[in-house]
């Protein structure tokens, strides 16, 4: 019920009385609760604390960072190793990586030239992450995402 008030379950009358006397407030923890559970308590103290709480489990939260690496289907492979150990470093780091080809103009022919890359680079990746979208076109651009292995 409160810092100093034996629990127990009091009728509202009587537990608004004990509030009164000790000029605190009587807070609803548990509404849902059968009979509803309230606590004598000074409110702005209770509201305090609650934000608390909850900043709390805000901050301890994963916050999940995607890195994007663009290449072209005719990425050349010094370009590609590039990119390839900024993936590595964005991994490593724990960020989730999107690899995304994209096909200027007509490029788009060569469809199969983006999806190796793609499907090349998830395989220089795998010791350091696992797919977790396959290589999917959407519209001019082929995207996959690697997230960082535990």
């Amino acid at each position: 019920m409160g810092d100093n008030i034996e629990a127990g379950i009091y009728n509202i009358k009587d537990a608004l009385a004990i509030a009164q006397r000790l000029e605190l407030d009587l807070v609803e923890i548990s509404p849902t609760a059968n009979p509803p559970v309230c606590k004598v308590t000074d409110y702005k103290k209770f509201l305090y604390e609650l934000k608390k709480k909850q900043k709390e489990i805000k901050a301890k939260s994963a916050k999940i960072v995607v890195k994007e690496i663009r290449l072209g289907p005719n990425t050349d492979e010094h370009d590609f190793n590039f990119k390839l150990k900024h993936a590595i470093k964005f991994l490593e780091e724990g960020a989730k990586v999107k690899v995304e080809v994209f096909f200027k103009g007509r490029s788009i022919v060569y469809k199969d030239q983006g999806e190796i890359k793609l499907l090349q680079f998830a395989s220089l990746l795998e010791d350091y992450g696992k797919v977790e979208k396959l290589p999917l076109l959407e519209g001019k651009r082929m995207i996959m995402i690697i997230a960082p292995k535990k």
